[in-house]
């Protein structure tokens, strides 16, 4: 079976209810604290590029550092570099849970992706 790292935030709602559907389905996977063990630069581009997704949607939108650093109107002018050493630099601006395999990658909790892809 190959390796599932969930990175989660203790406190976040999304975050439990993914747990609690992974442990439904006797699913193992590695825990990780996403704010005191937030994603580098490098882990970041990697997951990024294996999702396939925008960019954005890395980004806890309706997080408060999010909405406090104004980042709505920033992100548009910031290119992708800028965008990802911005994401590392506070595991709080990182849509969660963020759900990485092998060959798959997925922030945020839609059941039927994780569903599909674990």
């Amino acid at each position: 079976m190959e390796k599932i790292t969930v990175l989660c935030y203790a406190k976040c709602s999304t975050c439990q209810k993914a747990l609690k559907w992974l442990d439904s389905k006797g699913i193992s996977y590695e825990l990780r604290p996403i704010k005191e063990k937030n994603p580098t630069v490098s882990e970041l581009k990697e997951w990024y590029q294996k999702s396939g997704l925008p960019l954005k949607r890395f980004f806890n939108t309706s997080g408060n550092l999010y909405k406090e650093l104004q980042l709505k109107d920033k992100l548009p002018d910031m290119s992708e570099e800028e965008q990802l050493a911005l994401l590392a630099t506070d595991g709080m601006l990182v849509k969660r849970p963020l759900l990485v395999t092998e060959g798959y990658v997925c922030p945020g909790f839609k059941e039927a992706d994780w569903e599909a892809n674990i």
